[in-house]
């Protein structure tokens, strides 16, 4: 082989190596990469099965304990509603009307099916998403929430 092949054959292991490194990496990070969703973010074509972060409001009233660790209620943003099943222990300041952010994935049934449920330290903390989302130019349009975000201004 001669020092031009040699050189050549060098280069294009190289190119390899870095192709087949970046693929690996674009790869693992779609793998783990989550959309944020509220709840009027998921419609019918939000797929079935895929990871991703919920946030919203508890719904006032929806919290249900079903034995053990099982949970069930309700995420809002006024207009939408996602019932959510959690099994584990939920965050000390969780409770009907708090913000909280919740990862897992939809099931067929179109029920949020939560691994990790997330309250912020603050007992009055709502997503920037979804705050966003619910500030409207007139005010909050939501009444059963309207306290809650009046108290985070």
């Amino acid at each position: 082989m001669t020092r031009r092949q040699q050189r050549i054959l060098g280069v294009t292991l190289i190119a390899v190596g870095v192709a087949l490194a970046t693929a690996l990496t674009l790869t693992a990070f779609r793998k783990n990469l989550m959309s944020f969703y509220t709840p009027s973010d998921i419609t019918a074509e939000t797929p079935v099965g895929a990871k991703m972060r919920l946030g919203g409001l508890v719904e006032m009233g929806s919290l249900k304990r079903e034995g053990g660790l099982k949970v069930a209620f309700v995420v809002a943003d006024c207009t939408h509603k996602v019932p959510v099943r959690y099994e584990g222990l939920l965050p000390d300041l969780f409770r009907e009307g708090q913000g909280i952010v919740a990862t897992g994935e939809l099931d067929a049934n179109r029920v949020f099916v939560a691994s990790e449920v997330l309250a912020k330290h603050d007992e009055n903390y709502i997503p920037p998403q979804v705050a966003e989302k619910l500030a409207t130019p007139q005010g909050h349009a939501c009444e059963p929430f309207k306290s809650v975000l009046e108290k985070q201004s």
